[in-house]
Formats: C-alpha cells, structure tokens, sequence
C-alpha cells in the first residue's frame, strides 16, 4: 500500500483518531450518568441555612390532553417556600382558563397569572415571560416549559445542586412514559444520542444548556441586563449559559432529568423540531457542521471501517458490523441508567426505534443545512452566524423584495426595541425551541 498517496493515510488516521475520541464519549456517558443520576441528596434544610424561595416561570400558549396534569405537578411540589408565575401573551388563549381553575384549586399556592407578554426581542418565549420574570421575589429564579412534569422532589434536587459556585443548575432532556411508537422514538433519541452529548459536556465543562427546566441565580442574570438581554436570540438558553460562565460562574445538571410530557405526540412534528435544533446548533457553533454528521453511528462506523482496513488491513465488513453492534448495545445501557426503571416498550421496538433514529439523523441534519430558515406557526425567522435572529415579514412589498434586506439584523439588539415595529409585534407566540 506504499504507493497509496501520503494524505490518505493522514485521513485514515484521523477518522481512526476520531472514532476512538467518540467511544470515550460513549465512555464518559455511561459512567457519569451511573454516578449523577438519580441519585439522592443527603443534605437537609436546617434552620441555619434553610431552603431558598424559588420564583418559577411558566410560559403557556394553548392546551393539550396533558397539560393540566403537568401543570398540576407543579402545585403539589414537596418544596417549603415558592411561586408560580404562569405567563400567556394571548388574553384569549385557552391555557387561561386551565391556570385560573388550578388557581382557585390550590389557594394555599402561592401562584399569579400575567396576560400580555412584552416586546423586548425577537424571541417569543423570552416576550412572554418577561412580566414575571419582573415581578419575581426570590433570589432564584426556574424556568420551566409547559410540557414538563415535575416529581415531588425536584426542585428540591435542583436546589440542592446550587452551590456557592454555581448560577445555573439545568436538568437533561428526557420524557415521561406514553403510547405509541412516537413517544417511543423520543424516549430513544434522548436517552441515547441527547444524554450522551449531555452528560460528557457537563463531565468537560462544555456549554450543552437546554432551557426547558434550569435553575438560575436572579441576581446573576440580573446583571447581565435581565432576561431582555437575551430576547434577540432563539436559542436565548445556550447564550444565557455562555454568559453566565464568563463572569466565572459554574453550572451543572441536576440528579433527575426533565421529564417531558406534551400531549402532543407524532413523528413529523418531533422531526420538525429536531431540524430547528440543528439549524440554531450550526448558527451558534459553525463547527457542528463537521463534526455533527461524523458522530453519527453508521457513517463513522463506514469511515472507521475504511481506515482500519487502509493503516492495519483489517476486514472492513466485520469492523463496520462489530462498531454498530458495539454502538447499539452501549445505546441501550445509557438508556437503561437515563430511565431508571422498566421500559415502557419492548426490545424489538427499541431495535425499531434506534434503527430508524440511526438512520434519519443524518437526513434531518442535511435538510436543516438546505434550508436555514426557522419555520414556527405563520412566522419565519432567519439566523445570523453567532446566533443572532431576525423574523422575515409575511408579506414583504413587491417594490422591496428584491433591492432591499428583509430585515435588518441590528435592529435585534435588545437596546433598539422601540425601532422593531410591526414585525416584532407579531412574534407573540412561544417557539419551542427547547
């Protein structure tokens, strides 16, 4: 193989490199998640240090058979000293009626509702849970999306998990147990492919923040200019995260993941909102685009396998098969330790589930490259390198649509937002970006 051209082997090695850099992940994974999950906290309040207030945001847009369950959770929580401050920007959404009865259900609950929203960038969540992120009282301050069910105990666990050093505690991405071969592909996508990026960037200190349910320091935030300062971009909780760590706070993940609940369940929609992720990933980490595509199982596995036969002359066929074997196995005892518990499906549908998982990754994350616009409801919205969105208008003049920009992007910058006009007006429903 000597005549072979000397950048061949160098590609070889560095696929080779690269292939044993992802097993350490898988490593990394399973190990920590064995460690951190779910495990019990053995500190307790006393009445030197007691238990800290919590101020906890719920932003809300429709309803779904699930929501009032979930909601629910959040009044029966076994935590001593908290408010609920239930955020809708449409005053005739049907969530308000839903917030009202619980209201009057659990009196005893310290719990308020705001109707109206703000206009302080593009990001609808941000607009929506800007009113009681102002009137919040404690000094911490959670975040939690609709879809999330809480256990009784925690946010106890995610209190526990702030220390003098830390300003962000987040909770991993997972979901509760439901029907049906969609709630089975979500429960697989994020206990393997989710948890294993999760839990080895919070082993190496690396900024993999979902905002869907994390705990935050108010005063932390406060002196980054308040949640405002985080209203023109989509993805408002890596930025929050990047923010917090430069000023030298730590953050961490919680002992329990986020269990979401959505009543809504089906493929197409799942799929959809994976294309966002991938789209806001490859405008705040241009990397990804790279490095993304080659972590995925089968085409690594086929570079690995050529590379192996290139530098050692081993059979590629066996390796390639032996690689997604590996991989398969380590992907269900990630998702054993993430769940915790029986699974709620059979192993053949786990075999499904995975295969097609496997399979449609790369797919999706072509498509998000093809078309980088952020579609949400009627509204579409575009992104910067670095992260900074905009929102196309829905019907752009003709005279214009061709000489002149859609929208200027610097008038997102959360200091100019009485320039924003119309077009930010119309951003007034929560994009579930996490």
């Amino acid at each position: 193989m000597s005549h072979l051209p000397l950048a061949l082997y160098g590609f070889g090695a560095f696929f080779m490199i690269f292939w044993f850099g992802t097993w350490c992940v898988h490593l990394i994974a399973i190990c920590y998640g064995k460690y951190k999950l779910h495990k019990k906290s053995c500190k307790l309040p006393t009445e030197s240090s007691p238990l800290p207030g919590v101020s906890i945001l719920k932003p809300l847009m429709g309803v779904d058979p699930n929501l009032q369950h979930n909601l629910e959770t959040f009044f029966t929580m076994d935590y001593p000293l908290y408010e609920l401050l239930f955020c809708v920007e449409e005053k005739h959404d049907p969530a308000i009626k839903l917030v009202e009865q619980l209201l009057d259900k659990y009196p005893q609950i310290d719990a308020q509702l705001f109707v109206g929203g703000s206009d302080v960038g593009v990001n609808p969540k941000i607009n929506n849970i800007h009113p009681g992120y102002m009137a919040a009282k404690y000094d911490f301050v959670m975040i939690s999306d609709s879809g999330i069910k809480m256990k009784n105990d925690t946010l106890l666990d995610m209190v526990q998990n702030m220390s003098e050093r830390h300003a962000l505690v987040h909770q991993m991405p997972f979901t509760s147990d439901r029907d049906g071969f969609a709630a089975t592909f979500e429960k697989i996508f994020f206990g393997t492919v989710q948890s294993r990026i999760y839990l080895s960037a919070d082993v190496l200190g690396i900024n993999c923040h979902t905002g869907m349910s994390c705990l935050l320091r108010k005063a932390v935030i406060d002196q980054l200019g308040g949640l405002r300062a985080f209203g023109c971009y989509l993805a408002e909780d890596f930025f929050i995260a990047k923010r917090v760590t430069e000023l030298g706070w730590k953050m961490r993940i919680s002992n329990q993941p986020a269990l979401q609940n959505s009543g809504i369940c089906d493929i197409g929609s799942f799929q959809a909102r994976l294309i966002r992720w991938a789209k806001l990933r490859v405008a705040m980490v241009p990397t990804t685009i790279l490095l993304e595509p080659l972590s995925e199982c089968m085409l690594l596995g086929a570079l690995a396998a050529w590379s192996a036969s290139l530098l050692f002359a081993w059979d590629p066929l066996v390796f390639y098969l032996v690689h997604v074997l590996c991989w398969f196995l380590s992907d269900w005892l990630l998702l054993s330790i993430v769940q915790h518990g029986s699974m709620p499906f059979h192993k053949f549908e786990f075999v499904i589930g995975w295969l097609f998982r496997e399979l449609s990754g790369p797919y999706l994350f072509l498509h998000a490259l093809w078309n980088p616009a952020i579609r949400w409801r009627t509204r579409t919205f575009k992104l910067h390198w670095g992260g900074m969105a905009y929102e196309l208008p829905l019907n752009p003049p003709a005279s214009d649509s061709l000489t002149a920009p859609l929208q200027p992007a610097p008038t997102l910058l959360p200091t100019t937002n009485t320039t924003m006009g119309a077009g930010l007006a119309a951003a007034k429903q929560r994009l579930l970006i996490s």
